[in-house]
Protein backbone atom coordinates (compact mmCIF):
# COMPACT_ATOMS: atom_id res chain seq x y z
CA UNK A 1 0.00 0.00 0.00
CA UNK A 2 0.93 3.38 -1.06
CA UNK A 3 1.43 5.62 2.19
CA UNK A 4 1.02 9.35 1.98
CA UNK A 5 3.07 11.39 4.66
CA UNK A 6 1.48 13.85 6.42
CA UNK A 7 5.00 13.96 8.89
CA UNK A 8 5.94 18.09 9.47
CA UNK A 9 9.34 17.09 7.27
CA UNK A 10 10.92 15.22 6.02
CA UNK A 11 7.39 15.11 4.28
CA UNK A 12 5.64 14.07 1.13
CA UNK A 13 7.47 14.72 -1.79
CA UNK A 14 5.93 17.71 -3.80
CA UNK A 15 3.58 15.49 -6.87
CA UNK A 16 6.01 17.48 -9.46
CA UNK A 17 9.37 15.87 -7.91
CA UNK A 18 9.51 12.38 -9.50
CA UNK A 19 9.27 13.97 -13.16
CA UNK A 20 11.97 16.42 -12.24
CA UNK A 21 13.89 13.81 -10.39
CA UNK A 22 14.02 11.60 -13.81
CA UNK A 23 15.20 14.45 -15.74
CA UNK A 24 17.99 15.08 -13.87
CA UNK A 25 19.10 11.64 -14.23
CA UNK A 26 19.03 12.06 -17.74
CA UNK A 27 20.87 15.76 -18.06
CA UNK A 28 23.62 14.08 -15.50
CA UNK A 29 22.77 16.77 -13.09
CA UNK A 30 24.88 14.47 -10.42
CA UNK A 31 27.84 14.79 -12.03
CA UNK A 32 28.26 18.34 -12.92
CA UNK A 33 31.01 20.45 -11.61
CA UNK A 34 29.93 22.90 -9.30
CA UNK A 35 32.51 25.27 -11.78
CA UNK A 36 30.51 24.29 -14.85
CA UNK A 37 28.58 26.78 -16.87
CA UNK A 38 26.08 24.69 -16.49
CA UNK A 39 25.76 24.71 -12.16
CA UNK A 40 25.79 28.34 -12.83
CA UNK A 41 22.58 28.48 -15.02
CA UNK A 42 21.23 26.14 -12.37
CA UNK A 43 21.79 28.31 -9.47
CA UNK A 44 20.73 31.66 -11.55
CA UNK A 45 17.61 29.53 -12.41
CA UNK A 46 16.53 28.84 -8.37
CA UNK A 47 17.88 32.04 -6.83
CA UNK A 48 15.36 34.21 -9.41
CA UNK A 49 12.37 31.48 -8.96
CA UNK A 50 12.74 31.80 -5.19
CA UNK A 51 13.14 35.67 -5.63
CA UNK A 52 9.67 35.62 -7.30
CA UNK A 53 8.15 32.94 -5.50
CA UNK A 54 8.98 34.88 -1.97
CA UNK A 55 8.61 38.41 -3.29
CA UNK A 56 11.73 39.16 -2.02
CA UNK A 57 12.38 43.14 -1.61
CA UNK A 58 14.95 44.55 -3.61
CA UNK A 59 18.17 44.60 -1.87
CA UNK A 60 17.46 40.90 -0.19
CA UNK A 61 19.75 37.86 -1.56
CA UNK A 62 19.93 34.35 -0.80
CA UNK A 63 22.76 31.86 -0.38
CA UNK A 64 22.92 28.17 -0.22
CA UNK A 65 23.73 26.09 3.29
CA UNK A 66 23.76 22.02 3.92
CA UNK A 67 20.26 22.90 6.42
CA UNK A 68 18.32 25.36 8.26
CA UNK A 69 20.21 23.69 11.07
CA UNK A 70 23.65 24.70 9.70
CA UNK A 71 22.03 28.57 9.39
CA UNK A 72 21.67 28.78 13.06
CA UNK A 73 25.29 28.60 13.59
CA UNK A 74 26.55 31.07 10.67
CA UNK A 75 23.76 33.38 12.36
CA UNK A 76 25.24 33.19 15.13
CA UNK A 77 28.91 33.56 14.10
CA UNK A 78 28.56 36.17 11.41
CA UNK A 79 25.39 38.33 11.95
CA UNK A 80 25.50 38.59 15.99
CA UNK A 81 28.29 40.63 17.27
CA UNK A 82 27.76 40.49 20.80
CA UNK A 83 24.05 39.74 22.18
CA UNK A 84 20.82 38.08 21.39
CA UNK A 85 17.12 37.80 22.78
CA UNK A 86 15.44 35.13 21.53
CA UNK A 87 11.63 34.80 21.82
CA UNK A 88 10.93 31.24 22.21
CA UNK A 89 7.36 28.85 21.85
CA UNK A 90 8.94 25.42 20.93
CA UNK A 91 11.82 23.69 20.64
CA UNK A 92 12.92 24.59 17.44
CA UNK A 93 13.34 28.48 18.59
CA UNK A 94 15.58 26.81 22.06
CA UNK A 95 18.06 25.44 19.76
CA UNK A 96 18.64 28.44 18.16
CA UNK A 97 19.07 30.09 21.38
CA UNK A 98 21.24 27.34 22.22
CA UNK A 99 23.21 27.30 19.35
CA UNK A 100 24.30 31.29 20.20
CA UNK A 101 25.01 30.60 23.68
CA UNK A 102 27.27 27.61 22.86
CA UNK A 103 29.17 30.67 20.62
CA UNK A 104 29.53 32.76 23.36
CA UNK A 105 27.09 35.41 22.50
CA UNK A 106 25.16 37.09 25.59
CA UNK A 107 22.06 35.89 25.03
CA UNK A 108 18.40 36.18 26.80
CA UNK A 109 15.73 33.64 27.01
CA UNK A 110 12.37 34.83 26.67
CA UNK A 111 9.07 32.17 26.62
CA UNK A 112 6.10 33.67 24.86
CA UNK A 113 2.90 32.35 25.16
CA UNK A 114 -0.45 32.33 23.00
CA UNK A 115 -1.03 36.31 24.60
CA UNK A 116 2.36 37.39 23.92
CA UNK A 117 2.53 40.72 22.71
CA UNK A 118 5.29 42.34 21.00
CA UNK A 119 7.50 44.26 22.60
CA UNK A 120 11.23 46.36 22.60
CA UNK A 121 14.38 44.66 23.25
CA UNK A 122 17.48 46.05 24.69
CA UNK A 123 19.44 43.45 22.65
CA UNK A 124 21.65 44.24 19.30
CA UNK A 125 19.50 41.57 17.99
CA UNK A 126 16.41 39.48 18.04
CA UNK A 127 15.65 35.54 17.04
CA UNK A 128 11.85 34.91 16.69
CA UNK A 129 10.37 31.87 14.81
CA UNK A 130 7.63 32.69 12.34
CA UNK A 131 6.06 28.76 12.25
CA UNK A 132 7.12 26.42 15.29
CA UNK A 133 7.35 22.92 13.83
CA UNK A 134 7.19 21.24 17.36
CA UNK A 135 3.95 23.35 19.04
CA UNK A 136 2.28 24.32 16.10
CA UNK A 137 2.31 28.29 17.45
CA UNK A 138 2.89 30.80 14.52
CA UNK A 139 3.20 34.37 14.71
CA UNK A 140 1.34 37.15 12.33
CA UNK A 141 2.70 39.52 10.11
CA UNK A 142 1.14 41.98 12.54
CA UNK A 143 3.12 40.97 15.15
CA UNK A 144 6.22 40.95 12.76
CA UNK A 145 5.81 44.81 12.17
CA UNK A 146 5.47 45.55 15.73
CA UNK A 147 8.32 44.34 16.82
CA UNK A 148 9.77 46.18 13.66
CA UNK A 149 8.12 49.66 14.78
CA UNK A 150 9.24 49.06 18.36
CA UNK A 151 12.60 47.97 17.39
CA UNK A 152 13.35 50.24 14.53
CA UNK A 153 17.68 49.37 14.83
CA UNK A 154 17.19 46.15 16.31
CA UNK A 155 18.90 42.94 14.07
CA UNK A 156 15.95 40.95 13.28
CA UNK A 157 16.09 36.84 12.56
CA UNK A 158 13.58 35.05 11.41
CA UNK A 159 12.94 31.33 11.25
CA UNK A 160 10.58 29.84 8.05
CA UNK A 161 11.67 26.78 8.20
CA UNK A 162 8.04 25.34 7.79
CA UNK A 163 6.39 28.39 6.78
CA UNK A 164 7.93 29.64 3.45
CA UNK A 165 6.29 29.94 1.20
CA UNK A 166 3.12 28.54 2.23
CA UNK A 167 2.76 31.39 4.66
CA UNK A 168 2.48 35.03 3.66
CA UNK A 169 5.74 36.85 5.19
CA UNK A 170 6.50 40.83 4.65
CA UNK A 171 10.54 39.60 4.64
CA UNK A 172 11.35 43.68 4.43
CA UNK A 173 10.70 43.53 8.27
CA UNK A 174 13.80 41.27 9.13
CA UNK A 175 17.19 41.39 8.21
CA UNK A 176 17.93 37.56 7.89
CA UNK A 177 15.79 34.48 8.01
CA UNK A 178 16.21 30.85 6.70
CA UNK A 179 14.68 27.68 6.06
CA UNK A 180 15.20 24.28 5.04
CA UNK A 181 13.56 22.35 1.71
CA UNK A 182 11.93 19.37 3.11
CA UNK A 183 8.63 20.60 4.54
CA UNK A 184 6.80 23.18 2.43
CA UNK A 185 8.87 22.52 -0.50
CA UNK A 186 8.56 19.02 -0.55
CA UNK A 187 11.77 18.19 -0.98
CA UNK A 188 14.44 15.14 0.63
CA UNK A 189 16.36 16.88 3.38
CA UNK A 190 19.73 18.33 2.61
CA UNK A 191 19.68 21.92 1.81
CA UNK A 192 19.03 25.31 3.69
CA UNK A 193 19.03 28.82 1.70
CA UNK A 194 19.72 31.61 4.04
CA UNK A 195 17.72 35.35 3.17
CA UNK A 196 20.02 38.31 3.77
CA UNK A 197 19.68 42.04 3.31
CA UNK A 198 22.11 44.85 2.81
CA UNK A 199 22.15 45.82 6.47
CA UNK A 200 22.99 41.95 7.22
CA UNK A 201 25.74 41.43 4.56
CA UNK A 202 27.03 44.80 6.09
CA UNK A 203 27.51 43.84 9.53
CA UNK A 204 29.00 40.48 8.57
CA UNK A 205 31.66 42.08 7.05
CA UNK A 206 32.20 44.69 10.18
CA UNK A 207 32.18 40.96 12.21
CA UNK A 208 33.98 39.62 10.17
CA UNK A 209 34.13 35.79 11.03
CA UNK A 210 36.54 33.67 9.58
CA UNK A 211 34.97 30.39 8.60
CA UNK A 212 34.69 28.98 5.61
CA UNK A 213 31.07 29.53 5.29
CA UNK A 214 31.39 32.84 6.65
CA UNK A 215 28.54 35.22 5.09
CA UNK A 216 31.23 37.38 2.83
CA UNK A 217 32.77 33.93 1.38
CA UNK A 218 29.06 32.99 0.38
CA UNK A 219 28.19 35.99 -1.22
CA UNK A 220 31.37 36.50 -2.86
CA UNK A 221 31.19 33.22 -4.54
CA UNK A 222 27.01 33.50 -5.09
CA UNK A 223 27.55 36.69 -6.91
CA UNK A 224 29.00 34.73 -9.80
CA UNK A 225 26.41 32.15 -9.03
CA UNK A 226 28.77 29.39 -7.29
CA UNK A 227 29.69 28.28 -4.01
CA UNK A 228 32.46 27.93 -1.59
CA UNK A 229 32.59 24.32 -1.81
CA UNK A 230 31.08 21.37 -4.01
CA UNK A 231 27.31 21.71 -3.33
CA UNK A 232 24.30 20.10 -2.87
CA UNK A 233 24.02 20.51 -7.27
CA UNK A 234 21.26 18.21 -7.28
CA UNK A 235 19.20 19.81 -4.56
CA UNK A 236 19.69 23.23 -5.41
CA UNK A 237 18.37 22.28 -9.52
CA UNK A 238 15.04 20.35 -8.17
CA UNK A 239 14.58 23.42 -5.41
CA UNK A 240 14.61 25.73 -8.41
CA UNK A 241 12.46 23.28 -10.62
CA UNK A 242 9.73 23.39 -7.86
CA UNK A 243 9.99 26.72 -7.30
CA UNK A 244 9.26 27.03 -10.80
CA UNK A 245 6.17 24.87 -10.68
CA UNK A 246 4.42 26.92 -7.91
CA UNK A 247 5.28 30.27 -9.41
CA UNK A 248 3.30 29.22 -12.63
CA UNK A 249 0.56 27.42 -10.17
CA UNK A 250 0.60 30.92 -8.34
CA UNK A 251 1.69 31.77 -5.01
CA UNK A 252 -1.69 33.24 -3.63
CA UNK A 253 -3.55 29.70 -4.74
CA UNK A 254 -1.58 27.85 -3.11
CA UNK A 255 -1.37 30.04 0.14
CA UNK A 256 -5.58 30.28 -0.46
CA UNK A 257 -5.63 26.35 -1.02
CA UNK A 258 -3.19 25.95 2.29
CA UNK A 259 -5.66 28.10 4.44
CA UNK A 260 -8.88 26.23 3.09
CA UNK A 261 -6.93 22.92 4.23
CA UNK A 262 -6.44 23.95 7.66
CA UNK A 263 -9.66 24.83 8.37
CA UNK A 264 -10.71 21.64 7.41
CA UNK A 265 -8.22 19.75 9.81
CA UNK A 266 -8.74 22.14 12.69
CA UNK A 267 -12.78 21.80 12.41
CA UNK A 268 -12.19 17.95 12.52
CA UNK A 269 -10.10 18.10 14.91
CA UNK A 270 -12.51 20.43 17.31
CA UNK A 271 -15.46 17.97 16.73
CA UNK A 272 -13.77 14.67 17.71
CA UNK A 273 -14.20 13.12 20.78
CA UNK A 274 -10.62 12.25 21.45
CA UNK A 275 -8.67 15.30 20.14
CA UNK A 276 -8.33 19.07 21.36
CA UNK A 277 -6.71 21.66 18.68
CA UNK A 278 -3.59 22.45 20.91
CA UNK A 279 -3.14 26.31 20.01
CA UNK A 280 -5.79 27.53 21.57
CA UNK A 281 -5.58 30.91 20.38
CA UNK A 282 -6.89 31.34 16.60
CA UNK A 283 -4.65 33.64 15.50
CA UNK A 284 -1.25 31.68 16.29
CA UNK A 285 -2.41 28.21 14.82
CA UNK A 286 0.08 27.07 12.15
CA UNK A 287 -1.65 26.91 8.90
CA UNK A 288 1.59 24.33 8.30
CA UNK A 289 2.04 22.62 10.72
CA UNK A 290 -1.02 21.39 12.66
CA UNK A 291 -0.85 20.18 16.09
CA UNK A 292 -3.40 18.40 18.37
CA UNK A 293 -3.12 16.72 21.71
CA UNK A 294 -4.46 13.41 22.39
CA UNK A 295 -6.98 12.15 25.03
CA UNK A 296 -4.87 8.88 25.01
CA UNK A 297 -1.63 7.60 24.54
CA UNK A 298 -1.08 8.30 20.37
CA UNK A 299 0.46 5.30 19.51
CA UNK A 300 -2.67 3.53 18.86
CA UNK A 301 -4.21 6.72 16.57
CA UNK A 302 -1.04 6.06 15.02
CA UNK A 303 -1.44 2.67 13.84
CA UNK A 304 -5.09 2.98 12.84
CA UNK A 305 -4.00 6.15 10.41
CA UNK A 306 -0.91 4.03 8.96
CA UNK A 307 -3.01 0.94 8.47
CA UNK A 308 -5.19 3.42 6.57
CA UNK A 309 -2.32 4.93 4.52
CA UNK A 310 -1.44 7.58 6.61
CA UNK A 311 1.72 8.97 8.42
CA UNK A 312 1.06 11.83 10.73
CA UNK A 313 3.68 13.17 12.88
CA UNK A 314 4.01 12.04 16.64
CA UNK A 315 4.36 15.59 19.73
CA UNK A 316 7.74 16.51 20.04
CA UNK A 317 9.77 16.61 22.51
CA UNK A 318 7.82 15.85 25.95
CA UNK A 319 4.95 16.09 24.09
CA UNK A 320 6.28 13.27 21.73
CA UNK A 321 3.38 10.37 23.13
CA UNK A 322 0.30 12.60 23.55
CA UNK A 323 0.10 14.94 20.61
CA UNK A 324 0.01 14.34 17.26
CA UNK A 325 1.40 16.70 14.05
CA UNK A 326 -0.22 17.31 10.70
CA UNK A 327 1.64 18.59 7.66
CA UNK A 328 -0.37 20.86 6.05
CA UNK A 329 2.21 21.61 3.00
CA UNK A 330 1.69 22.70 -0.58
CA UNK A 331 1.95 19.24 -1.74
CA UNK A 332 -1.04 17.79 0.10
CA UNK A 333 -3.48 17.95 -1.77
CA UNK A 334 -6.95 19.25 -0.75
CA UNK A 335 -8.30 15.31 -1.93
CA UNK A 336 -5.68 14.16 0.08
CA UNK A 337 -6.57 15.82 3.45
CA UNK A 338 -10.07 15.42 3.07
CA UNK A 339 -9.41 11.73 3.27
CA UNK A 340 -7.38 12.26 5.85
CA UNK A 341 -10.08 14.28 7.81
CA UNK A 342 -12.64 11.38 6.78
CA UNK A 343 -10.26 8.64 8.48
CA UNK A 344 -9.48 10.74 11.58
CA UNK A 345 -13.46 10.79 11.80
CA UNK A 346 -13.74 6.94 11.40
CA UNK A 347 -11.48 6.71 14.43
CA UNK A 348 -12.85 6.11 18.09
Amino acid sequence: MKKTFFTPGPSELYFTFEDHLRTAVRRQIGSLSHRDGAFVSIYRHTVEQLKALLQLPQGYELVFCSSATECWERIAQNLIEESSQHFVHGDFGMKFFKVATDLGKRTELTTITEKWQPCTSSAESVALTMNETSTGFQHTNEELRSMRTLNPETFIMLDVVSAAPAIDIDFGLVDTAFFSVQKCFGLPAGLGVWIVNERAIQKAKKINHPSYHSLPSLMKMGASYQTPETPNVLGIYLLGKIAEDMNRRGIQAIRNEINYKAALLYQTIEKHPNLKISVEEKAHRSKTTIVANCDEPNDRLLTFLETKGYVVGSGYGQRKSDQIRMANFPTHSKEQVEMLCDTLVKFV
